[in-house]
Parts: C-alpha cells; sequence; structure tokens
C-alpha cells in the first residue's frame, strides 16, 4: 500500500473510496465476486472495513487495474493465495478472527 491509511481499527465506505481512489459502487460490487472481501456491518446496517480488507482492496485494485487480470483470473489468485496462506498461518487467521469478535462484543456492550 503506498497510500497513508489512518490507524483505525474500521473505515467507513466513504473512507475507503477516498483511499483507494474507488467508487462506493465497486467497493460493493466487489464483495460479491470476491468472497474475502466481507465487511462487518455497524448496528446501523453500514459497511465498517478492516486493515485487512483494505489489504485486500488493494490487491484487487493491484489485480485488476495494473495486471490486468479478469475478475475470475483476480479471483483465482486471491482464493490460490488465500489458500495457501490458511495452511502457514492458520493459528494467526483464528487469533485474529477472535479479536474481531472482541471488539465486536466491546462495541456492543458500549452502546448498550
Amino acid at each position: 500500500m503506498d497510500v497513508e491509511v489512518p490507524d483505525k481499527l474500521y473505515f467507513r465506505i466513504g473512507e475507503v473510496s477516498e483511499l483507494t481512489s474507488l467508487k462506493p459502487s465497486i467497493l460493493r460490487f466487489w464483495e460479491t465476486e470476491f468472497e474475502q472481501l466481507n465487511p462487518v456491518k455497524s448496528p446501523a446496517g453500514q459497511r465498517l472495513y478492516t486493515r485487512k480488507n483494505l489489504e485486500l482492496i488493494f490487491q484487487i485494485k493491484r489485480l485488476l487495474y495494473s495486471e490486468r487480470l479478469t475478475i475470475e483470473g483476480a479471483r483465482k489468485k486471491i482464493s490460490e493465495k488465500c489458500n495457501k496462506g490458511s495452511k502457514d498461518s492458520g493459528t494467526d487467521r483464528k487469533t485474529e478472527i477472535l479479536k474481531e469478535i472482541k471488539e465486536d462484543l466491546i462495541r456492543f456492550r458500549d452502546s448498550l
């Protein structure tokens, strides 16, 4: 990522749009095409992207715009990378998921 990303846990779609120079409609479309891109939704239904989501968006953008792959080709490359990564760092991914769940629970508790 060549872009300076603020030190935050979650980013709204407008912020992601500005950081990536992509329209929100493109981001929403990519969510339907790439199963790995799945932002959490706030209680109000607003998309909240993590830093991991941002990394994936930059990777998708590079594959589609710089390497000029089709969506299917980009999807295949990302799936291969994720499958390799899950074998190499399954424990890391589980830890990350647990941290995200904990953060969600804390936000939920604080909203009560």
